[in-house]
This record gives structure tokens, sequence and C-alpha cells, in this order.
């Protein structure tokens, strides 16, 4: 019978081969398949393999940890780098923006990492973020003063003061400064003819008078000083230039860029108000008016703090707009004409940290717009990552406030000012650098002055590695004993370096087949001295004991290997950081599958490779987001409906009317409800009246809401009428009950009284024979007889 000890071993080796083969996929181990023949091409085979490096092994020493100690390998002797994470400064976030230092307050933890990979593997870290309370905010208005703004240049004469009082709701610490901008003062731009050099408005009978134009002028400073602000707008006069857009995108630049001169604070929210009727000239207009050179994103303020470089350079492009803004923690919003909102709409998508409102013709909402601006910035949390190294993959996942997990997501919305969001990185280095030891990238929440620094260094090396002995004695002199192994000089071959090339060596044909009946060397390379030497291949590297793998065989998608998303290895692609599938053609990013109203596949159906594939009946589009037979289609299209030509219902604000109501609406003055292909929808607005409109695909795919000009309404009813009628109907049933009730009493009486007076005649008036009642009276009772004289 068995010790229990010896029972222990037993199922402890079980155990362990159970897992290898889990691990190895159902037998087939991907260390040994890979065939390395050093410790650094082990490690980068697979995150799971390992090396023995003991004296004497064998010829297989790449395998999983667990395989290797069951043959025979110590612990001592086996190599296996592992990634890890070290949290280098993590200060604690802030609650309040109005610290004693501001450069104490914390809005993002930890603030310093580092990551060391091993290449193919993961490693994560959290990163936290909070919008504190009552931060400091910096706010310059960047005005477009084109001769199609007059009226809106008087209507924010006292901008700063009304401004200033609505923010001193949202932070303590408010600093407003002013800038304008027209365009490049060259032909064909804007007017530069010897009689317009001085008033661009000359012989111009709406407006004869205005100042020649510039490109940026740079007014005012960030100052709490708001009578100051008040006092520079009312001095500003307007321009007058010859083409419709305007060089807005250069004056960002320069707003951007100058910090010094604008005031911009380290330790404060910077927000930058564009405020234009008109479409911006881009990067390579400048080339109609002879400008080849680039926009350098630097500061050429002059001496009158204009952009002296204006005429010099072209239009900057809206990369580098959104490079200096990034660089510069500042956020834009672009406040346009309801003409214009779908193009600058377009721009938020490529700006990251920029948002778009409508504003009024004459900028009288200017107010409103800057606050809800405000909030909607300071509503989500959105990471930025800069400097990321090409051999790193980085995968965000995002746990808002409702605690869910969203995997692909680095972005979080609908907060309030002092939630906290946190967010998982998993980094992963897909190979080893060339040349650099280490490298680092940034990782920041956008318009944040607050980052993450990481460092990474790469696990590429084997610690055994650095113990290497050349000319070893064990390697018969002739070569380099290094991980347990002998690595020969050129010309010699064999486990000890003890061949030469050229030898048949003992066992040629046994040593350089894979198994009996296969081919010698798998047919790609010759037998030498016991070892097979591959042959060398256009299409990549051939390599393995028997020269059975390479590093070209692997699955493509679309003719690019491993779908450009890994790298294969002997037949397997090993996919990067983000992808799946045998060809790494899957992404798990989610990012795409994100409807408009913040949910994957509009919550009709599941993310599968970067994908929607919807699960509702009836649902279709790209996120799923067509579906009009959906139970909450009408539901949900009602509040577009409501918004877009009622400006009224829960999504009234421009800004999200406009970002989920996309649909094509046509008001009719009657539906036709006989279309089979649309679904007709119905709602009781808040007037009682009764609202109609088709909510109809069409086979293009577009959606169609065919709605009434007007709700329905019918003539309602006066209440006190009504109250009237109502009234008036019950007193008139009770009165004809009333008088039916009585003429049937009295008509009950009168039969009785009748019947009681034939019976008292009968009884007093008997005659002989002659009954004098019922009808017969005496002579004397009758009137008109004459008898009375």
């Amino acid at each position: 019978m068995m010790n229990p000890a010896t029972l222990l071993r037993r199922a402890t080796l079980c155990c362990m081969v159970f897992e290898i083969l889990w691990h190895s996929g159902q037998g087939l181990n991907v260390c040994m398949s890979g065939s390395a023949t050093s410790c650094e091409e082990c490690i980068l085979i697979h995150p799971s393999c390992a090396w023995c490096a003991q004296e004497g092994f064998g010829r297989v020493r790449c395998d999983l940890t667990q395989s290797l100690q069951i043959r025979g390998c110590k612990a001592q002797f086996i190599e296996f780098p592992s990634s890890q994470t070290s949290i280098l400064k993590s200060n604690p976030l802030s609650t309040k923006g109005s610290a004693p230092s501001q450069n104490e307050v914390t809005q993002i933890m930890p603030q310093k990492i580092s990551v060391s990979l091993r290449p193919g593997d993961q490693t994560s870290f959290q990163v936290q973020v909070r919008q504190v309370e009552d931060y400091p905010v910096d706010l310059y208005y960047l005005m477009d003063l084109s001769l199609s703004m007059k009226d809106d240049l008087v209507t924010i004469h006292n901008l700063g003061t009304k401004l200033t009082e609505e923010m001193s709701r949202l932070t303590s610490n408010f600093r407003l400064g002013f800038g304008t901008f027209v365009d490049k003062n060259i032909s064909p731009f804007s007017y530069t003819e010897p009689k317009y050099q001085n008033n661009p408005c000359n012989g111009y009978k709406l407006f004869p008078n205005c100042v020649p134009s510039f490109g940026f002028r740079h007014v005012l400073s960030l100052t709490d000083k708001v009578d100051r602000f008040n006092q520079e707008v009312q001095k500003q006069m307007v321009s007058r230039n010859r083409d419709a857009p305007e060089g807005g995108f250069d004056a960002i630049v320069q707003a951007a860029v100058c910090k010094e001169e604008i005031g911009w604070r380290k330790e404060a929210f910077h927000l930058l108000v564009f405020a234009t009727d008109d479409v911006p000239h881009l990067a390579l207009d400048g080339k109609l008016g002879g400008l080849v050179n680039p926009n350098d994103g630097e500061c050429h303020l002059d001496k009158n703090n204009e952009n002296s470089a204006s005429t010099q350079m072209d239009y900057p492009s809206l990369g580098l707009l959104g490079e200096k803004l990034a660089e510069n923690n500042i956020y834009l919003i672009f406040a346009v004409t309801r003409r214009y909102y779908v193009i600058y709409k377009n721009y938020t998508a490529l700006i990251p940290g920029t948002t778009v409102e409508i504003l009024d013709m004459d900028s009288k909402n200017i107010i409103q717009l800057i606050v809800n601006a405000y909030n909607n910035i300071r509503s989500k949390v959105e990471l930025t990552v800069s400097d990321q190294p090409e051999d790193i993959s980085l995968s965000f996942t995002a746990t808002c406030q409702d605690g869910q997990p969203l995997p692909g997501l680095r972005k979080c919305s609908d907060l309030k000012i002092g939630d906290t969001v946190s967010f998982d990185v998993n980094v992963e280095a897909r190979s080893c650098p060339k040349g650099a030891a280490s490298q680092s990238f940034t990782i920041k929440p956008v318009g944040f002055k607050d980052r993450l620094e990481v460092t990474v260094d790469y696990s590429c090396d084997c610690g055994c590695t650095r113990a290497a002995q050349t000319n070893s004695s064990v390697c018969s002199s002739t070569g380099t004993f290094t991980c347990g192994k002998c690595y020969c000089e050129p010309g010699y071959l064999g486990s000890h370096c003890e061949c030469q090339e050229g030898e048949s060596g003992n066992n040629p044909l046994g040593a350089c087949r894979e198994a009996e009946g296969k081919r010698m060397c798998s047919g790609r390379g010759e037998c030498s001295c016991n070892q097979c030497l591959c042959y060398e291949s256009e299409f990549g590297k051939v390599y393995g004991s028997f020269c059975e793998c390479d590093d070209f065989s692997c699955a493509r998608h679309k003719g690019v290997l491993c779908a450009g998303h890994g790298e294969c290895h002997c037949g397997e692609c090993k996919c990067h950081a983000g992808y799946i599938g045998d060809n790494c053609n899957c992404s798990t990013e989610t990012t795409s599958c994100l409807a408009d109203d913040g949910q994957l596949c509009s919550g009709r159906g599941h993310c599968v490779c970067g994908h929607c594939h919807c699960s509702e009946p009836g649902a279709f589009g790209d996120t799923c987001e067509k579906c009009p037979t959906c139970p909450d289609a009408c539901g949900t299209k009602r509040e577009c409906i409501e918004c877009r030509l009622f400006n009224s219902g829960p999504l009234a604000d421009n800004q999200t009317c406009q970002r989920l109501c996309k649909d094509e609406i046509i008001t009719v003055e009657a539906l036709d409800t006989d279309d089979s292909a649309g679904v007709l929808c119905l709602y009781k607005s808040e007037n009682d009246c009764v609202m109609k409109f088709m909510y109809s695909e069409h086979a293009n795919g577009k959606s169609i809401l065919t709605a009434l000009k007007e709700p329905e309404c019918g003539g309602g009813p006066d209440a006190l009428m009504v109250l009237l009628a109502v009234v008036g109907s019950i007193l008139m049933v009770g009165i004809i009950l009333l008088a039916a009730w009585k003429l049937a009493i009295t008509v009950h009486d009168r039969r009785a009284f009748a019947q009681f007076q034939n019976a008292r005649c009968r009884a007093r008036y008997e005659v002989k024979g002659t009954r004098l009642c019922g009808g017969d009276s005496p002579d004397w009772m009758k009137v008109g007889h004459g008898h009375e004289k």
C-alpha cells in the first residue's frame, strides 16, 4: 500500500501534467513547436515559455515551466522573465481646486509608473481621474471681426460682467481675455488695392467705414478685471475681407502657443471660445496667395500684439491645431451659427478636446452657450496617449459612474464635478525595440495639466546570458557556453562543438528526422554532424531542430500575415493586445460599436470583432440604431421630433439634439398612413394635441421621419360651459323625474278622492229605486232649471 507522501507526489504530478496539456492547447505545446535555439528566442515565442539553462539538460530546452520541472530542470536554472508594474508616485486625488498651492491639486492617480514588459506578455494598471470642485478657469474669447459680425460686437459690449456673474457660480477663480481675427491681409483673401488700405469698406454703402484686415490681434491678456474686458470690447471695430472663409484657425494656434502673452495659468482650466459666422481657411489654402511655407505652430506676436507671420506662412492643418491645443491643455469651444454647425461638428471628431455650440446671429445667447459648453466639457473625461512607442500596444477599459466595465473605451460621460472614474490599462510589448533599453509615454485626460508618466523597460534578455563563457572547455574550446548550451564558432557543430562542418557524425539519419518516416530536416535543410542546417528562404526565416518551423506560413487576412496585428511563430499567429482570432483580424475594441447614445450596439446586439451583430428582430445599421419595428422606436424618434421641430423635450439643448438626431425630417400637411414600409407613431403633446409622424428606413439605409407640420388640435371645450352643461343636465333630469313623480301622485290622489266622494254620495242620498250619485243628481242640485226667483 502506498504511503500518503507517495500519493501526494503522484497527485501533484498528475495536476502538473494536466495543467501543461490545458495550457498548451490540448497537447500543442507552443514553446516546443517554436524550436528556439537560444534563451532570447525562447522567451520571444510566447509569454508562457521558459528556458532551462542547466548543463546537459537535453536538446529541447524551451518549454513550459511545469514541463521543464517534470523533465528534471532545477528551479534555479529556469529562465522565465515576467512583466510587472511598479508605482513610483501616487499622490491622492484632491477634492477641491482652491488649494493653498494649485500645484498641490491632483486630478489623476497615480502620477508615475514603471513597467517591465516581456515581449508578447501583458501587464495592467489602473488610472483614476476626478474633476475637482472650484477649479480655476481661464477663458479667452476669440472673436471674428469680419463685417458680418458687426451686430455681434454690439451684443457683447457687457459680456465680461454677465459672463463673470454666471461663471462665479461654477468657480471662485475666473479670468477673462480677449482676441480678434479677420484674415490674411493679402490677395485674394483681403482687399489690397490702395484705395482699400486704410478702409476696406470704402464704397460699401451699407457700412462705409471699417478698419484694415489683420490675421490675429491679441487685445487683452487674461485678467480678473471685468471692466477692462468690457472697455476693450467696446473699442473694437469690424473689418472687411474679400472671400467668405476666415483666418480663424491661424488665430487659434497663436492663442494656444503664445502662453506668456495670453497669460494662460498652468494650474487653471483653459477654455478658448471661438466665435464666428463662417467657415475657416485650412492648410494649403494659403497657396492661393503664394504662401508655400507650412505653418510652424510657433508664436509670432509682434510689439503690436499681432501675428507677424500671418502673411508669410500657410494656414494650419487640423492635425497641427489639435496638437497645439493638446500640448497646452486647451478646450476649444466652437460658437458658430446654425448654418455651419455640421461643418464644425465634423471638426470636433478630428480635434480632441473640442465641442461646438450654435450661436445666435447676433450672439445674444453667448453667455448661456459658454456655460453650457463648460458644463458639457466638465461632464466627461477622456484619456489621450502621447509619445506611445511603436512596439507598445495599449488597450483601455473604462469604469464610469454605473460601475460597469466598458472594454475598449477610454472615455466617461454624464459625470458630475467631483465624480471619480477609473480606467484599466493593459500594456503589451509586441517585440524588443532596437537600441533603446527603455522608453516612456504619457497618459493624460484631455484638457488637464495632470498626467501619468509611464516608463517602459523591456525584458528581452535572460539572466544566464550575462554569465556566458567564451572558448569554454565544455564547448571543446571552440564555442561559447551560455544558458546551458554551446554556441559554436563558424565551421563547428555538435552539442559540444566537437564536429566540423562536412563530417557525417555517428547517426545522421536519426538525429535529423523529427520522427520515423518523415523527411530529413523536413525537406528544408541538410544534415551535418547530426544537426539540421536550415536553408535560407526568400519568404522569411526557416528554423527549428528539424527545420520544421518558419515565420511566414501563418494565416493571412486580405493577404497580410496575421492581419498585421500579430507575429508568426512556427505556423501560428501570436496576436498583439487588442486582437484575437486565427489570423488576428478580430479586434476587441468596442469604440466602433458605440451608438450616438453611448450604448453598445444601441442595446440591440453584441459587438464582435469591432462590428455590431444585431440580435433584436428588425434592428440593423452599423450600431443597430435602425429598428422601425422595435418597441421603443416611436419613443426614441419622438424625442428627435420634439427637439428638432419644436425645440422641446428632453433633448432640447442644441448639442444633444444635433448629436443624437441626425435623421432627415420632412414636414407635411397630411400623413400617408398607407405606406407599408413605415411605422405610424403618435403621441400626446403638452397642450393635449396629438402629434403624428411616420418612421421609415429606405433601401439606401437612410432614416426618414415624415411629420405633420403642426399637431392636430381639436377645438377644446370651455371648462365652465362643460360644468354648467353637466350641472344643468343633472338638474333637468331631476326636475323631469320630480314632475313625473308629482303627476303620478296627483293622478293617484284624484282617483282615490273620486272613489271617496262616490261612496259618500251613495250613503247619504239613496232614493227609492233611484240612485242620485254616480251622475244622477236631483234637479235642485243642477244649475239653470229656473227654480231660483
